[in-house]
């Protein structure tokens, strides 16, 4: 184990690494700026300043924007291929009163792109109803039974959201049913190798509105699904002169998309966030308003936070559990009975999800570490057992466990089905692409996909994954990258208040990494209902003295500790005396309010003994 001593403070800092309990590498990043310059010219702190560069808001356009995420900064959808046919087609339907049927998806982005879609037709006077495909019984995006069905109700337009560009069968099928077809997505374009090109494949829709279109001119191309939607709509609403503020009111289920997609938190969805939370703060949504009183969130302190780990999983587990369609007909309640029954069918059906989880992650565990595929670069884990609605929220727990590329598979009545959650230096779904020939379907992005294969495939595919994976040693090394090694005393409850700034947190837009080095321990206690959050008072090397809170696992952080020091110095911790041990924390900073006080006080994120 290794510590490269640095230099305290925010003003002097270098690069260290450091390798911590897990094998971490902790960064530590030394981006040069005028500093001071910056302070003065957007009247904030150093500490700002400084978590501006590092997150390469250098110029002063995007430093303003970044502070000011105003909707203003949001790109004209007239951008965006295919946007103006689109809308076009849409107007003539409506305007002579054909049938729009809107075909969803299961999972949080797909619920929220039918609602956006299907509040806007409707407001515009549409004929429109709505599909959302069974996960288990139609799998994901549109398929030939929807097609089929569409046809028998005398649909006469479909409209995709969230899928659709993977879609090239059915599209073609749909039209040659006489229906016309309009797609709106953001996944990948399916393509196929010629030589060192690329061939991409476009399904004949009579418009496909996807940003990640080759030709598509529209500048940001890391929009979810639902936020493709609402740039149909604005343009919709324009033609039929709806108020521009009803488009804006949309923004506040975009924003559950985007982060339950996780999408970037830059550029535009930055702006979609941090306005659609202002909206769901005072939201009129009654299902919303059910949901977020049944998790007992706080309005006033909601945050991106639980979008990603309250709202949508609870809107998720609908989709997953039971019918996605639940989870709408919540966005669409137009009674508060109706409301409160829906939203607490879906807490408890997300608290089900939760104990599937728990028992179907072990499982995975096991087989990893029993089996011979630890040493796997490309983790394939098969469980014939599990619910195939929680193999990506396995697959996702086994990566961020192993920091590898990970795929849970499971059987079901067809084929075995699975879904992929991976690292950044490894794009899933290219690598998928290269063993297309195994797979019956397959589809997503780099860093999460699906897919069906037989299964005497399984195998293959993990050895034809793992022999061509590309990965070092050193890719699959977590790094946690400190923004500024920040000293206690510099905490004050107003820079807590400022770093609010920086919201909302999420994927590209993390939470900021300060860390302290040399902290003593001066009492420690385990709290929690289930014993799950470890409390410290610390003082560091200036004696300033802190309280911290550790909710990672706690038993691996006591005998962490134990082997470093010894079981009596950690037994003294534990019963507030004097002790030998000492640790360097990456954290984030909280206010703490009890009894009418509020204290500063620390998170710890990571942590790394002192010998």
């Amino acid at each position: 184990m290794e510590y490269n001593q640095v230099i305290g403070g925010i003003r002097s800092l270098t690069i260290a690494y450091f390798k911590g309990v897990n094998m971490e590498k902790w960064v530590l990043k030394n981006k040069k700026a005028d500093f001071a310059a910056m302070t003065e010219q957007y009247k904030i702190s150093e500490v700002i300043a400084r978590l501006l560069i590092n997150r390469n808001q250098e110029k002063e356009e995007d430093i303003r924007a970044y502070l000011y995420p105003e909707l203003d900064r949001l790109h004209n959808p007239l951008h965006m291929k295919d946007m103006v046919k689109a809308c076009d087609i849409l107007t003539d339907k409506i305007k002579h009163g054909k049938k729009i049927r809107i075909v969803g998806d299961y999972d949080v982005d797909g619920v929220a792109s039918t609602y956006v879609l299907y509040t806007a037709l409707l407001k515009c006077g549409a004929a429109a109803d709505y599909e959302i495909p069974d996960r288990i019984k139609d799998g994901y995006g549109i398929n030939m039974g929807i097609i089929e069905s569409a046809h028998r109700d005398g649909i006469d337009t479909i409209l995709t959201c969230d899928n659709g560009i993977s879609a090239a069968e059915q599209v073609e099928k749909a039209k040659e049913l006489g229906m016309t077809v309009i797609i709106t997505d953001h996944h990948d374009v399916p393509f196929l190798e010629a030589g060192d090109k690329k061939e991409y494949l476009i399904p004949c829709g009579d418009a496909v509105v996807n940003p990640k279109q080759e030709d598509c001119d529209y500048p940001w191309k890391c929009l979810c699904g639902a936020a493709v939607a609402y740039k149909l709509v604005q343009i919709l609403y324009d033609k039929f002169g709806i108020d521009k503020k009803e488009t804006e009111s949309l923004l506040e289920i975009v924003a559950i998309a985007t982060v339950c997609d996780v999408m970037d938190l830059v550029n535009e969805n930055r702006v979609i966030v941090k306005n659609g939370l202002k909206l769901l703060r005072k939201t009129k949504n009654l299902g919303l308003k059910a949901l977020i009183e049944k998790n007992n969130i706080n309005l006033t302190s909601l945050s991106a936070y639980h979008l990603g780990f309250i709202i949508g999983p609870c809107l998720n587990a609908s989709g997953r559990l039971d019918t996605a369609k639940k989870g709408l007909r919540l966005l669409l309640s137009r009674s508060e009975e109706e409301a409160h029954r829906l939203a607490e069918e879906l807490k408890q059906l997300n608290d089900i999800r939760k104990e599937m989880t728990v028992k179907g992650f072990e499982q995975a565990v096991k087989l990893v570490e029993a089996g011979n595929m630890k040493e796997d670069k490309v983790l394939v884990v098969y469980l014939n057992d599990c619910h195939e609605s929680l193999a990506g929220i396995i697959a996702g727990r086994l990566k961020e466990k192993y920091n590898k590329p990970a795929i849970v598979l499971t059987d079901t009545e067809a084929a075995v089905k699975g879904s992929c959650r991976s690292i950044e230096k490894y794009n899933i779904y290219e690598e998928l692409t290269k063993c297309r020939h195994l797979l019956l379907k397959y589809g997503g992005h780099p860093m999460a996909a699906g897919l069906s294969l037989e299964k005497a495939m399984v195998e293959q595919l993990r050895a034809d994954l793992n022999s061509n994976a590309g990965l070092t040693e050193e890719d699959l090394i977590p790094k946690i990258t400190i923004d500024i090694l920040l000293p206690l005393g510099y905490l004050t409850e107003e820079l807590v208040t400022e770093l609010e700034l920086l919201e909302p947190f999420g994927k590209g837009n993390t939470k900021p990494v300060f860390a302290e080095k040399n902290l003593r321990i001066r009492r420690a206690s385990v709290m929690g209902r289930n014993s799950n959050v470890i409390k410290l008072l610390v003082v560091n090397d200036y004696g300033r003295v802190m309280d911290a809170l550790y909710f990672g696992e706690v038993n691996t952080f006591l005998n962490t500790l134990a082997d470093g020091y010894g079981q009596d110095e950690v037994d003294k911790m534990l019963q507030n005396r004097d002790n030998a041990v000492k640790l360097s924390v990456t954290y984030y900073p909280s206010i703490n309010e009890y009894g009418g006080s509020r204290t500063v006080q620390i998170i710890i994120q990571n942590y790394l003994i002192i010998k």
